[in-house]
C-alpha cells in the first residue's frame, strides 16, 4: 500500500519506519523540514514540506493512489482538517486522526474519522500501573462509552469457570493472558492461578464489575 503521514514527530516518523519495514511505499509531511532529522539515514519514502491540508500538499505526497492517510501533527486542528480533506476530498476510505482532547473524539466520530485521543491513553496506562488492583481500561472507543479492561482474578476465582465469572458480575469475557500468551476461553474454561482476565463492558459500568469480582462469595464454580 501507499500511505501519507501528516507530522514527522517522535509517532509519524516511527510510523513511517515500520511500515516500509512492512514493504509499503510512505510519503511524509511536515512543515518544518528540521522535523525530516528523525528519520533513517536509509529512509526511501518521499519527504514532503508543507502543511498536511494543503491540497497541492497532500496531492504531490501522492493521496490519489493512498490506501490510508495518517495525520499526527502537534495539532488537533490541523489534524482533523487534513484526515477531513483526505477522506472528503480525495476518497481516502482509511484514515486516522490523533487528537490531544478526548473530548473532541465523539464530534470526529460521527464525521466518519476514527481517532487516536493520546491524553486519555497515556493517562490510562498511567492508571493501570498506579492501580494494578482494579479493572482500568486497555482500550476504549472514541466515544469512551466502551472500554476493554483489566482484571486480575484474584485467589477466589482460580479454578472457578469463566461462565460463572461472567455470570455472577453480568459482564463478558474478551479473553485471557496465560504465562505470557492470549487465549479465548470458553464458558466452561478454568480460570488459574496468575492468569488475567479481560473483559468487554461500558465505562460506567466497572467499579461495579469491579465490586462484584471482590465480592464472590465461593458458591460459583
Amino acid at each position: 500500500m501507499h500511505i501519507v503521514i501528516m507530522g514527522c514527530g517522535r509517532v509519524g516518523s516511527t510510523l513511517a519506519h515500520i511500515l516500509e519495514d512492512k514493504g509499503h511505499s510512505v510519503a511524509i509531511i511536515d512543515q518544518s523540514p528540521e522535523a525530516f532529522r528523525r528519520l533513517r539515514s536509509g529512509f526511501r519514502g518521499r519527504r514532503i514540506t508543507g502543511f498536511g491540508f494543503d491540497r497541492d500538499v497532500i496531492a504531490e505526497a501522492g493521496i490519489e493512489r493512498a490506501s490510508a492517510f495518517v495525520a499526527v501533527s502537534s495539532g488537533d486542528n490541523s489534524n482533523i482538517i487534513s484526515a477531513r480533506v483526505a477522506r472528503e476530498t480525495f476518497g481516502v476510505d482509511n484514515v486516522v486522526a490523533r487528537i490531544y482532547d478526548p473530548r473532541r473524539a465523539e464530534v470526529y466520530q460521527r464525521l466518519g474519522i476514527p481517532t487516536v485521543a493520546t491524553v486519555r491513553w497515556t493517562a490510562d496506562q498511567i492508571l493501570r500501573r498506579l492501580l494494578p488492583e482494579g479493572a482500568e481500561p486497555l482500550w476504549r472507543d472514541p466515544t469512551g462509552a466502551v472500554v476493554l479492561a483489566e482484571l486480575d482474578s484474584g485467589h477466589l476465582w482460580v479454578g472457578a469457570k469463566v461462565g460463572a465469572l461472567e455470570e455472577h458480575a453480568n459482564t463478558r469475557v474478551a479473553f485471557l493472558s496465560r504465562m505470557g500468551e492470549a487465549l479465548v476461553p470458553e464458558r466452561d474454561t478454568v480460570i488459574q492461578d496468575g492468569d488475567i482476565v479481560h473483559i468487554m463492558a461500558n465505562a460506567d459500568d466497572l467499579e461495579r464489575v469491579n465490586a462484584a469480582v471482590a465480592a464472590r462469595n465461593g458458591e460459583d464454580s
